[in-house]
């Protein structure tokens, strides 16, 4: 099926929409520019104040917001209501820091003044994820607007209404009609965007395979593009760590999202002298885990978001088996009922060569390793393709210091969970993408870095 929401706990196709057509798409395209050239001169103030509506609204009506996201894609809902507020946080921080983001900046040189201005490029492309269907939008949305830029966001296909609902909430505070549209189309169209002249640039969150031709695309057109792809985020726990913390921290950590994130924690490796022990009390935490109806407060696991999910993710595991590793909980999908769900499940004694030493598993899946020492546990976190985040536990200053300076990844959380701050830039290095979300970092993203000199 086309651009569709498919409940994922029950199968049932709730709504159905046509693909623009190429004359349509031609049409908003225009629109866009058009609105361009008038919406890169208001004020910042006045951008300010329709990005702070923004966040009233998302804040007003999030459960409703929340409930839609849950039935398109099927996070919990307590998950989708506090990712309708962490985007009303993302567009409060740019309304009230874009503008000393963006203030010129005067540098000594030889001339009489000269100074560094940020200017919009144009039209922006965001090519979104259904994983986190409002907050990898928000956080691509409320920078770019606020640097004068407008947006069409291509959105997966399995979350058109979350795609509509954000258009219409950008409207409704006040935005132009062309600021931000919503373009449903299928993935073959993006190419064709891409390359259109009007197009200046282009953001991607989701799948290598998808960055990897988007990247193709936009270097063939000279088109400045940031990528956000997958992740193996590594856990590491040392000797010295809270481990019961430790523990908690990581079953929130994998769980995040039925599992389905980028930076959740994927790879757990873990220090001999505390292997046992974590992976006792991590065995006990999992069969803890309730699974069911996402709508329902009490849920810790709703469904993958799709059928597809759900096989590839089978046969990671029984692949992973066959190979030599071992199963320690879960392992198969759940047919006692209807929707794509499959248990918590942690696999052990991965050998070398396996396919889960280096793939990504988007889903309730743990991997566990265990090392002899700290040596031992950066060789494993940076063994990996991917290398977006990582999470390391420790009391101990020497190696807090060796984990920040060793560790291969765009971010290192000591003591805590991966996870974005609208504060703090957001990215990976490696096969997990390039380029900066968020902070200051995230909103220079997008703009003409101008350099001014006078005599």
């Amino acid at each position: 099926m086309g651009i569709a929401t498919t409940n994922p706990a029950t199968g049932e196709v709730l709504q159905t929409f046509e693909s623009l057509s190429d004359r349509d798409l031609d049409t908003k395209i225009a629109h866009a520019q058009q609105t361009f050239l008038s919406y890169r001169a208001v004020p910042r103030v006045q951008k300010a104040v329709w990005l702070n509506r923004a966040a009233e609204i998302l804040e007003t009506e999030r459960d409703r917001f929340g409930k839609l996201m849950t039935l398109e894609m099927g996070k919990p809902l307590k998950a989708a209501i506090a990712e309708v507020e962490k985007c009303a946080s993302v567009c409060r921080y740019y309304a009230e820091n874009a503008s000393h983001l963006l203030a010129d900046v005067s540098v000594q040189t030889d001339a009489s003044h000269s100074f560094i201005r940020y200017q919009p490029l144009g039209i922006i492309l965001a090519v979104m994820p259904w994983n986190f269907p409002f907050w990898q939008v928000f956080r691509f949305a409320a920078p770019a607007l606020m640097a004068g830029n407008v947006g069409l966001l291509k959105h997966a296909s399995n979350v058109p209404q979350s795609a509509l609902a954000i258009e219409e909430i950008l409207h409704r505070a006040g935005f132009p009609t062309g600021a931000f549209q919503t373009l449903l189309v299928g993935a073959d169209k993006v190419a064709a965007i891409v390359a259109d002249d009007r197009v200046k640039a282009a953001t991607l969150t989701g799948s290598e395979p998808a960055g990897m031709s988007l990247a193709a695309t936009a270097g063939k057109h000279l088109k400045k593009v940031v990528l956000e792809l997958g992740g193996s985020d590594p856990f590491i726990v040392m000797p010295s760590a809270d481990l019961e913390t430790a523990v908690s921290t990581a079953v929130t950590a994998r769980m995040i999202n039925n599992g389905q994130s980028c930076i959740a924690a994927k790879r757990f490796i873990l220090a001999d002298a505390i292997a046992d022990d974590f992976i006792d009390r991590l065995l006990d935490k999992y069969r803890a885990l309730k699974i069911g109806d996402p709508l329902l407060p009490d849920t810790d696991i709703g469904p993958l978001a799709t059928p597809g999910i759900l096989n590839d993710l089978d046969q990671q595991v029984k692949t992973s088996v066959q190979q030599g590793a071992k199963l320690l909980i879960g392992g198969e999908p759940l047919h006692d009922r209807p929707g794509n769900f499959y248990p918590p499940t942690i696999l052990s004694e991965i050998p070398v060569g396996c396919l889960a030493e280096h793939d990504e598993f988007f889903g309730p899946v743990a991997l566990l390793f265990r090392v002899p020492d700290i040596d031992a546990a950066i060789q494993r976190a940076n063994n990996s393709p991917f290398g977006l985040g990582a999470s390391a536990w420790t009391t101990d200053l020497k190696e807090r210091d060796r984990f920040i300076e060793e560790i291969e990844s765009g971010s290192v959380f000591i003591n805590s969970m991966v996870k974005s701050d609208v504060r703090l830039p957001f990215g990976g290095i490696k096969r997990s993408g390039y380029g900066r979300e968020l902070g200051k970092e995230g909103i220079h993203e997008f703009v003409n870095i101008k350099t001014i000199w006078e005599k």
